[in-house]
């Protein structure tokens, strides 16, 4: 261990003893808020969840916020060392960006160039859509300001100057006139180094492509450790990009390569060979991550909560969708976009009152790089272990037939099992905006999560696809009164009715109950009468 390294390790351990003295010393002086006793199954995602006492679902909107989850006993000061380790090496990991726009204000040109002709033609949007969805994109970042909106036709978008010479002279001029322009945004998925070289010549300003605009918005809005790796891993390919960039300048102004003193590296190797040592380092931290999640979800199916995952194009209404079915008060959805960058997790009932997790995810959009998408797949492939996909529309928008076929071609990229694609739940939202709204999808339901049209018919739907496919029975028991039964359902299933007769001391009950613990149910009460509908 180096010595900066040996320092921070000190350092934390040194925080983290004088918390834990601290935390002790206050749970001595004070009793435990009723806050801290809240619904842990409302809780984030990650926290352990406890199944419902007395076939009471897991409360909604209960405060409280993510719990430590400790995953073994005992410990060792080895363990402790290694894990010291590990969140200094996070934090370094984590260190401030070097492609960090940083916080001050951007007067901003956004320039899309417009595909008129040709293969290359989008064929469901039109270039004062993409237009929109650029201005939404830098109005979601504070300090920016946009002084101008430029299309430009072009036949060429993938030319070092993506426009023709005639077109790109009458951009820069329009460009250079504009009072203290300090950016342009080009609408484009990714620029070349080179082009990005040319244009910022050119036009003596920064010049930044959607794939640069996406990732500040997602530093901007990351939150937990695992957003921040995910960052991470998804600048490698910029820093490749902008060291080629680098290398080709100082050749120019050295004549050449120059091997950096008694190395026998060159610099463009010494920094690859940096660059592969750090993207090593946050894959590995991932992954990490990755297996305590594995963990967590092993937890989370003993208990057998079903998991309801709710995707969509980023700002289609995903999190007021949660909230309003949850009821949870602490969820507090945003207009704008990607404002949900890690995976939630909210505490819901259906109608049967049978409790389900309703996961909340990342948004999607058009037109993102590859190498952005997959640097996020470690949060994206929780929801393969999802029992239902609810996908939201916003209906209300004039692309959302290009926002749908971009949200199942991700989809279908996340290798997803074919089951969880046929079953999935298309919820049609925003109705109350569209006079007499009528879905053109037959399966598809019609809902205001603002104002809560149409979330019953919703309700009813999730029960009966999550019943189809957790195997969940619907049945009615009959017990003796005097016996445990009634307490073994009310702990290990979902109670819907009980009817007492009280001549015989017996009862009906009502239960939603898995298969396992219908298993566990016959083999420990093998007299008792079931009545299957």
């Amino acid at each position: 261990m180096g010595p900066a390294l040996l320092s921070r390790s000190l350092l934390l351990r040194c925080r983290r003893a004088a918390a834990a003295a601290l935390g002790a010393a206050a749970a001595r002086c004070r009793p435990l808020s009723a806050r801290s006793l809240g619904a842990v199954a409302a809780a984030r995602l990650w926290a352990p969840l406890r199944p419902p006492g007395r076939g009471e679902p897991p409360r909604a909107g209960g405060g409280g916020g993510p719990r430590k989850v400790v995953t073994g006993a005992g410990g060792g000061g080895e363990e402790e060392e290694e894990e010291v380790e590990d969140e200094a090496e996070l934090e370094e990991l984590l260190g401030p960006s070097p492609l960090a726009l940083g916080p001050g204000a951007q007067r901003v040109a956004v320039v899309h160039p417009a595909v008129m002709w040709g293969p290359k033609k989008p064929q469901l949007t039109t270039a004062e859509l993409q237009m929109a969805e650029a201005v939404a994109l830098v109005d979601t970042l504070q300090n920016w300001t946009i002084l101008d909106k430029i299309i430009i036709p072009t036949k060429t978008p993938d030319k070092k100057f993506i426009f023709g010479k005639g077109n790109f002279q009458v951009l820069t001029e329009k460009i250079k006139k504009l009072p203290h322009l300090t950016a342009v945004f080009l609408n484009v998925e990714r620029m070349s180094s080179l082009t990005k070289k040319e244009l910022e010549d050119a036009w003596g300003v920064k010049v930044f492509d959607r794939y640069t605009v996406v990732l500040h918005i997602f530093r901007c809005n990351a939150r937990t450790k695992e957003a921040k790796l995910q960052i991470a891993l998804a600048e490698i390919p910029l820093l490749r990009s902008n060291l080629k960039n680098e290398v080709s300048q100082l050749d120019q102004q050295r004549g050449g390569s120059r091997y950096i003193m008694g190395s026998g590296e060159t610099f463009m190797e010494t920094q690859n060979r940096l660059l592969k040592e750090k993207e090593l380092k946050v894959r590995n931290a991932l992954e990490k991550l990755r297996r305590k999640r594995s963990i967590l979800r092993s937890q989370r199916k003993r208990h057998e909560f079903p998991i309801i995952s709710v995707m969509g194009y980023t700002n289609c209404g995903k999190t007021t969708l949660i909230k309003a079915l949850t009821g949870e008060a602490g969820l507090q959805p945003k207009d704008q976009l990607f404002a949900t960058l890690d995976i939630t997790a909210h505490a819901g009932s259906l109608p049967s009152r049978m409790a389900v997790i309703y996961v909340d995810t990342i948004g999607f959009l058009s037109d993102l790089p590859h190498n952005l998408v997959e640097s996020f797949s470690a949060t994206l492939e929780e929801v393969a272990y999802s029992d239902l996909i609810v996908h939201v529309r916003d209906i209300t928008h004039p692309e959302a037939v290009l926002q749908k076929a971009s949200v199942l071609s991700v989809l279908k990229n996340l290798n997803l099992p074919s089951h969880l694609l046929e079953s999935m739940v298309e919820v049609h939202n925003k109705v109350d905006l569209i006079e007499r709204y009528k879905p053109t999808e037959e399966s598809a339901l019609a809902i205001s999560a603002l104002h809560g049209h149409g979330l019953e018919e919703l309700k009813e739907e999730i029960e009966k696809r999550i019943l189809k496919a957790t195997g969940k029975k619907i049945l009615t028991v009959k017990i003796n009164l005097e016996g445990p039964q009634l307490s073994w359902l009310y702990k290990e299933a979902t109670v819907q009715e009980v009817e007492v007769t009280p001549e015989d001391g017996t009862a009906s009950v009502k239960v939603i109950i898995s298969n396992s613990a219908f298993g566990r149910y016959k083999k420990l009460f093998p007299c008792s009468k079931l009545f299957i509908p």
